[in-house]
């Protein structure tokens, strides 16, 4: 074996190269561009979360968390999930605390997922997603959300295809990134159908489960029959513009749990004690702070859509989370350009705003060519900067 083999890139993971968001990022700092590609807030989050995680470095609380989270944490999860869901939880046998929900999804999968299962995933998908899947040997099912009336939604169909014998999951992203849709009652209804009916597990990432604007956000742990089958994933981060602190959990019955602490005690085994604190008091005392960011979303959703679509392209205006995909013909078509990756490059370089090319997010890049991704999360400064660029292209 030649040096170069033997220090190759494992094979699982040689199909996915440097994530999308950390070569768009590179690209908005090579350039100067307004980073409206990797979905980060740029301000601080809410002082009451800070100020707690700086107490408890200031007593002491500096060593080793106890694996599955502080207790103090642990339980203000369940009282967030059980003040929305309707559901009683167990902080001590039901509640995991992850480095982010990204931990979160790959100790669920590694702790659950068996070489040779099948997981039935939406796309686009969150791109660790798939990373996960081939850590674990599993074999996804790819269902394709696509844009009808305005709203990206699956075909019933397909998801009733997409279901057979060596089912052992379903991921499930609501509110959904990147197409901003929250799947309605009747839709994860049809989910919790398939479910049982093939004796499969859910797995739900709703890190943005408050990031909504006029539609509902329904828990799919709430619907009969669901409880005892499914994992709820969420994080500080987006909720509260906290992304770096990297605070998560999951959130299910014990059998479940059971599998995310296996694999989560050998990923990370614990999250940094001070950060649990402040994301406790976020969680029982930052309902204000959240009311206020929804509020702000919702105006920066407004300010940037219409500069889109002054811009020339084609708005699919989000429900949900702080992304907006845009239909980009009209735009690529003027400057000469074939796809949503060349398009990204050129906005990135020639107009000085960072955009995500959501073709990485598709099992079949293609389906995902007509599309660009923008960042919403943001101050109004920054998105006034932003629209000011985008403005040439008009």
């Amino acid at each position: 074996m030649n040096e170069n083999a033997r220090l190759a890139v494992a094979e699982r993971f040689a199909p996915f190269g440097t994530t999308i968001f950390a070569e768009m990022t590179a690209l908005a700092r090579e350039h100067g561009a307004v980073n409206l590609s990797q979905g980060f807030p740029d301000f601080d989050g809410p002082a009451v979360a800070k100020d707690a995680a700086a107490a408890a470095m200031a007593r002491g609380d500096n060593q080793y968390a106890p694996m599955p989270g502080i207790p103090e944490l642990r339980g203000s999860i369940a009282a967030w999930f059980g003040a929305s869901s309707g559901l009683d939880v167990d902080p001590d046998a039901e509640v995991t605390v992850t480095s982010g929900c990204t931990e979160a999804l790959a100790a669920s999968m590694l702790g659950l997922i068996d070489p040779g299962d099948e997981v039935v995933v939406f796309e686009p998908f969150y791109d660790s997603y798939r990373a996960c899947l081939a850590m674990c040997g599993a074999a996804p099912r790819f269902v394709t959300l696509r844009l009808r009336g305005g709203r990206f939604g699956f075909d019933e169909a397909e998801l009733r295809a997409a279901f057979g014998a060596r089912t052992k999951a379903v991921l499930v992203n609501t509110p959904h990134n990147p197409t901003g849709t929250v799947l309605t009652r009747a839709e994860l209804g049809l989910i919790r159908d398939l479910c049982v009916e093939h004796d499969a597990i859910a797995i739900t990432d709703e890190v943005y489960e408050r990031l909504t604007y006029g539609a509902e956000h329904v828990h799919l742990a709430s619907l009969d029959g669901m409880r005892e089958r499914t994992l709820t994933l969420s994080s500080l981060g987006k909720t509260f513009s906290l992304t770096g602190w990297k605070v998560g959990w999951a959130i299910g019955p014990a059998h479940l749990t059971a599998g995310v602490r296996a694999a989560h005690q050998f990923l990370t085994f614990a999250v940094p004690t001070p950060l649990q604190h402040g994301a406790a008091a976020a969680l029982r005392e930052g309902e204000a702070s959240v009311r206020e960011l929804v509020a702000h979303y919702g105006a920066m959703r407004e300010l940037l859509g219409g500069a889109l679509t002054r811009a020339g392209f084609g708005v699919c205006e989000p429900e949900g989370s702080y992304f907006i995909m845009a239909e980009h013909a009209k735009v690529s078509g003027r400057l000469g350009l074939r796809d949503d990756v060349e398009l990204c490059r050129h906005l990135t370089r020639d107009i000085g705003v960072a955009a995500i090319p959501p073709s990485a997010f598709y099992s079949n890049a293609v389906d995902g060519a007509g599309f660009v991704r923008f960042a919403f999360c943001k101050t109004e400064a920054t998105m006034r900067a932003a629209i000011e660029r985008l403005e040439a292209l008009a």
